[in-house]
């Protein structure tokens, strides 16, 4: 039972690592997709949505061919800096990044489409800056619809699986998280072990559910 504790510990390293990552990837494109008419627009927005329809296993194939030892950025980061990132938990916290960033990439920008464009305006008649306009205006109105999407960006990091087990592996105390160690207690036959990481799971999961739908109540968090 103690390397369902680690395992937990590490999986919540990760799904908190995702989420502060997703913070700031889905909040800044999500503002710009919502804010800027640029051709090609709607393309864009399908291949940030992508990861939420294609298959884990083959986000965690692109991953391999983009940052595995022998990959052109790969191969750079290993030569100019050491760093490996393939069978380590910083992989693992890549792959869940690229699968929950729909969640917030969505929420974010459905979020900054209902914030009135004239007080924005307004406060450039003040002589506000557009990052003071965006830290002052834009993102105080748009928080509650973002902090609903980096909830459940937590939620689909915390189960994460398929692109996980490509990049990271399932090497115990060291890249097994939650879901990866129900399959290995399940292969191995160990149901108490497995009983309690789904309760876990489904328990954490519940929990945010449950406030991202307090902090966007009677609408969609994702819709357009």
């Amino acid at each position: 039972m103690e390397g369902a504790w680690v395992a937990l510990l590490l999986t919540l390293k990760v799904a908190g690592c995702a989420t502060a990552l997703n913070l700031i990837l889905g909040v800044g494109i999500g503002f710009a997709m919502a804010r800027l008419r640029v051709p090609g627009r709607d393309l864009l927005d399908a291949v940030f949505t992508l990861p939420m329809v294609m298959p884990p296993t083959v986000l965690g194939y692109y991953l391999l061919v983009l940052i595995g030892s022998h990959s052109a950025l790969g191969s750079w980061l290993i030569r100019s800096f050491g760093v490996r990132l393939i069978f380590t938990w910083q992989g693992a916290v890549i792959a869940a990044t690229v699968v929950a960033f729909p969640l917030v990439f969505k929420a974010a920008r459905a979020a900054f489409e209902t914030v009135d464009p004239q007080l924005e305006d307004a406060a450039r008649t003040l002589g506000l800056h557009e990052l003071a306009i965006f830290l002052r205006v834009s993102l105080p109105l748009a928080w509650h619809g973002i902090l609903a999407g980096l909830l459940l960006s937590f939620a689909r990091a915390l189960g994460e699986f398929g692109a996980t087990l490509m990049v990271a592996g399932s090497i115990p105390g060291r890249t097994q998280t939650l879901s990866i160690a129900v399959y290995e207690a399940v292969q191995a036959g160990q149901d108490d072990t497995a009983n309690f990481l789904v309760a876990v799971t489904s328990i954490v999961g519940i929990a945010v559910l449950l406030a991202a739908n307090r902090l966007v109540p009677g609408r969609v968090a994702l819709r357009e």
